[in-house]
């Protein structure tokens, strides 16, 4: 079996199981050995009922207290048990599970295992597994990887695969020079992968993922050097600062702050200049990186270029859109939009109209990447989220012009000594100043016994006339959890709120245009409470919405804290953030505590370099296109930087790449920029 093999060759890998793969963009056996666990299960021994607390994954052994209860709760089913053991009793709830009524017996001890939740001031054991005394102690001890999935596939069928993969592969074979491995005390790349699908232990896992997060951002920090090539390219888009754009900032409903006006003047700088430009800028969440980007976009349609706007996500290239339109389309400018779920047909007419030019700006996706779309003369390239792509997907939209400018943007608030490494082919401008009409959100940590006074301090929000966010309970497991999870807990709230209040839910299993529609009735203030899970993270603006209430706030990082709070305090009305802990511990305590004292991204990312440490090597990750399937910027700081240098050290040697030992390397930095030739 070769790498480049299709995953069909894999034994237990059918026609519908490849489907499904392929839907995780999963194609070869290369693929499969690089989707990688998103955690862990890790077994461990039955705990006494007395000793559980809320939050814990647990294992518990006892028999019923009384006869199983069934209630019916809207659509759903509600079974419950009271289980007993030496030391006290809990209760048991299962959603949707009727079936088990009959299968539960007085007198037989069981073997349960799920998450501790607090209902109504009492612990629950909710919707636990159940196992047979030899199931169960034969996976105590145990590191059972958990993959990210799709429905249809199971983690038990990728493992299996994952399985026959690893031991049947021929050309799993090393390709960093040794000399960079006995260096940076790396283990061998077969042994790496074994390590991280399938330890022995955590201390395998660490020393497997640590030399596949090293790969990938060495190959990162290799291919920006042979991008950037060498030095300024002369412009083929020198401008002329229109008037036109001043008058239209004049007539904008506010001022620009002096950190917009700043960054601004150096995109003019540099788009004038006589050079292409080849910048960031780097905003935190709310402080008005996008009415740059119209700026730049505006002057260069004066100018007689193209535009080209490319964003992660659906929904928010359709807010884009819908902006760009109200702004610029009653002066003339022809705005287009370019996503994955149009319809054939309409993908067929923008890509018409973006190769004859007849649209001047174009909004989009990933779409917007495809061999299919030309462009008649793109002059600006802007990437909105610029961390969400990777450096191929850069060059493959850079290449749709012939030497465009270049505008990235990012709200993720990335140190500048980190920044440097990884945008090391860009200039970088910073706006670091809030528009003035926005008060600063109020922030509180608390915990699950505090939920009926948020409730009810929601309740006065709506009655204002305001909006709310809640975030979803995470999930850790399950192919279907994320959908049960925001239906489950929307039920509880209709359950929980007059009938007045009108609550929806949004969930990345949904249809592009389903959430479009959700989106929608919510910005137009036909919502009062959105449910929803991490999808709403980047870029939704609805100024009316004044809180976010976010659930199981320690298993998040804190800069996707900070991006998720980010959805409220974006209009003139005080907002708040509710931060609720499900299980507390000391340095939950203390990461959450910075969030709470500082609205300040850029503070907020330097105090949360210093407190993580090790931390969860598999923490929550954000939605969207990842420039790395392992890699964390902020929790491998410190191995983005020795990879930064080495990667320069390396490429100073202009030849290191012409040598025979380093062949394997450059097939593998081949391989990660596509066609870009070395």
């Amino acid at each position: 079996m070769q790498i480049t093999d299709s995953v069909r060759t894999v034994k237990g890998i059918g026609e519908k199981a490849e489907q499904c793969l392929n839907r995780m963009n999963i194609y070869t056996v290369g693929d499969l050995l690089e989707h990688y666990p998103r955690d862990y299960d890790e077994f461990k021994p039955i705990r006494p009922i007395e000793s559980l607390t809320e939050g814990e994954l647990v294992a518990v052994e006892g028999s019923l207290l009384a006869r199983p209860q069934m209630k019916t709760a809207g659509r759903l089913k509600i079974l419950t048990i009271t289980l007993q053991d030496e030391t006290g009793c809990i209760l048991v709830t299962w959603f949707n599970m009727p079936f088990l009524r009959n299968q539960l017996k007085m007198g037989t001890r069981y073997i349960l295992r799920g998450k501790i939740a607090k209902k109504n001031g009492r612990l629950v054991l909710e919707q636990p597994k159940m196992y047979t005394k030899e199931e169960f102690y034969r996976q105590v001890g145990k590191l059972r990887p958990i993959y990210p999935l799709t429905a249809g596939i199971t983690n038990h069928a990728i493992t299996k695969a994952l399985e026959r993969c690893l031991k049947e592969t021929e050309n799993l074979r090393e390709f960093l020079p040794p000399e960079i491995r006995r260096r940076q005390k790396l283990v061998e790349y077969k042994k790496a992968l074994r390590q991280l699908h399938f330890p022995a232990d955590k201390k395998e896992m660490r020393e497997g993922r640590t030399r596949l997060v090293f790969d990938e951002l060495f190959l990162y920090a290799l291919a920006l050097t042979y991008i950037k090539k060498n030095g300024a390219v002369p412009s083929t888009y020198v401008i002329e600062d229109k008037r036109e754009v001043s008058e239209f900032m004049e007539k904008l409903p506010y001022s620009l702050t002096g950190a917009q006006t700043k960054v601004y003047r150096e995109i003019m700088e540099d788009m004038t200049g006589g050079f292409v430009m080849n910048r960031l800028v780097q905003g935190d969440v709310g402080s008005g990186k996008t009415i740059v980007a119209v700026l730049a976009l505006y002057q260069i349609v004066l100018n007689g270029g193209q535009g080209a706007f490319m964003v992660p996500t659906e929904v928010l290239a359709r807010q884009h859109y819908r902006s760009l339109c109200d702004m610029l389309a009653e002066r003339g400018v022809r705005i287009g939009l370019l996503t994955g779920s149009l319809t054939a047909k309409q993908k067929r007419e923008g890509q018409e109209k973006t190769a004859s030019g007849e649209w001047d700006i174009i909004v989009g996706t990933h779409a917007m990447i495809q061999d299919k779309v030309e462009f008649s003369n793109l002059a600006l390239v802007i990437t909105d989220e610029q961390h969400r792509f990777g450096v191929k997907q850069r060059e493959t939209l850079f290449k749709k012009g012939k030497e465009p400018h270049v505008l990235a943007m990012s709200a993720t608030p990335i140190p500048r000594t980190l920044a440097l490494i990884l945008y090391g082919d860009m200039d970088l401008s910073v706006i670091d100043e809030r528009p003035a009409n926005r008060p600063p959100i109020k922030n509180c940590v608390v915990n699950t016994d505090y939920r009926p006074n948020a409730y009810k301090f929601m309740k006065q929000q709506i009655d204002m006339g305001r909006q709310v966010y809640i975030i979803c309970p995470m999930v850790e497991e399950g192919e279907e959890s994320e959908l049960e999870n925001v239906v489950i807990y929307t039920e509880e709230l209709r359950g929980i709120f007059p009938a007045s209040v009108r609550i929806d839910s949004l969930h990345g299993k949904m249809r592009p245009q389903e959430k479009e529609e959700i989106m929608e009735r919510f910005s137009h203030g036909e919502t009062d409470i959105l449910v929803s899970t991490t999808v709403i993270e980047v870029g939704i603006d609805v100024p009316n919405a004044t809180v976010m209430m976010i659930e199981n706030a320690e298993r998040f990082g804190l800069a996707q804290l900070h991006q998720l709070r980010g959805r409220v305090g974006r209009g003139q009305e005080q907002s708040y953030c509710i931060l609720m802990t499900g299980h507390e511990t000391k340095e939950s305590r203390e990461r959450l505590s910075v969030l709470a004292g500082s609205n300040d991204g850029f503070y907020i990312a330097r105090e949360d370099l210093k407190i993580r440490g090790q931390g969860d090597l598999f923490g929550i990750r954000q939605s969207g296109e990842q420039v790395f399937q392992l890699a964390d910027i902020f929790e491998d700081a410190a191995i983005l930087k020795r990879a930064g240098e080495e990667a320069e050290q390396f490429t100073e040697n202009e030849i290191a790449l012409l040598y025979k030992k380093n062949e394997r390397l450059k097939e593998r930095i081949r391989s990660y920029l596509g066609q870009v030739t070395l």
